[in-house]
């Protein structure tokens, strides 16, 4: 069902089932708990997505198209900023647990044997902004390569997952710092 076709009602169990995922994760809520919540019968839920994995994709997309234009933003609105300032905002817009990307980090621990097409739908959006990442990282360096932009991805994982331990002995950013000093 294409996001513009989704009715207000829809939206808003969308979006409410996007907040119990992040919080609790995929696994943990399930339908029902869903339908309870949300005060929507349980046909109107089918109805809307046909299945529990069917949701779960439309919250992944949703997050994924939400990060790409806030990226396509960064990359395109902030010509006066250097490309260290457009990498550390793109790292900060990741490292927010309430932010988009948290549902999307979630998705590549809980979901590839469950549901493989949400899965794939947070790995493309990884390759994808690998692929941003490295063109950013030409600007800095010419040699910079893919594993370049990889580990700064694995930065990020690495900060969330710190985040998420709430284990932070110094500033967030003082990896992307020490990597960014490296390139």
């Amino acid at each position: 069902m294409p996001n513009l076709q989704i009715s207000s009602r829809a939206l808003s169990v969308l979006d409410y089932s996007r907040n119990l995922f992040n919080l609790y994760g995929f696994q943990q809520v399930g339908v029902d708990r869903i339908i309870r919540e949300t005060n929507v019968a349980k046909a109107t839920f089918y109805r809307y997505f046909q299945s529990k994995e069917k949701l779960i994709e439309l919250c992944l997309v949703f997050q994924k198209d939400t990060l790409k234009e806030k990226i396509r933003r960064i990359r395109t609105c902030c010509r006066h900023s250097n490309v260290v300032d457009k990498l550390r905002k793109i790292y900060l817009l990741h490292v927010d647990l309430n932010g988009p990307y948290h549902l999307l980090f979630k998705a590549i621990f809980e979901l590839e044997k469950l549901y493989p097409k949400a899965y794939r739908i947070a790995v493309e959006y990884r390759k994808w902004l690998i692929r941003q990442i490295r063109s950013l990282l030409l600007r800095m360096k010419s040699t910079a390569t893919i594993e370049d932009a990889a580990i700064f991805l694995f930065i990020v994982d690495g900060s969330v997952l710190e985040l998420l331990r709430m284990n932070w002995g110094e500033r967030q950013d003082s990896l992307l710092d020490y990597f960014l000093m490296m390139i």
